[in-house]
């Protein structure tokens, strides 16, 4: 299981001017392996309708390629866009980066023992 975490921070006003690097970065670093993402969002402090137009394309791209995509570090515009649109569930949303790492280093540890354990619990 590959854990490295790729930590992306918009900071601003999150638009498409400022997303679309952002999307085409994420492209580059699923090719080169890195399959986990993590974007925080702690320095946005608006996001408009582009910039929901750029994250769901970058949800979708993640998908395709199999990877994972959480979000963290909110505000309560953007989590009022997720909410509306109906598109909050297909989002992990941590309240920060730390809580992000320990689900995941939680889940890697208990994938390894299980592994070594010979078998596999699903929660």
């Amino acid at each position: 299981m590959n854990t490295q975490i790729k930590v992306i921070q918009p900071g601003g006003i999150f638009d498409s001017r400022n997303g679309k690097p952002i999307q085409e970065e994420i492209k580059k670093l699923i090719e080169s392996g890195i399959k986990t993402f993590l974007m925080d969002f702690q320095s946005v402090h608006f996001m408009d309708s582009s910039g929901f137009g750029i994250l769901l394309l970058i949800v979708k791209t993640i998908h395709e390629k199999k990877a994972r995509l959480a979000l963290c570090s909110i505000n309560e515009q953007i989590r009022m866009i997720l909410e509306m649109s109906g598109t909050s569930k297909i989002f992990e949303v941590f309240p920060d980066q730390v809580s992000f790492i320990e689900i995941v280093t939680q889940k890697h540890e208990q994938d390894m023992s299980n592994k070594e354990g010979g078998f596999k619990i699903r929660v």
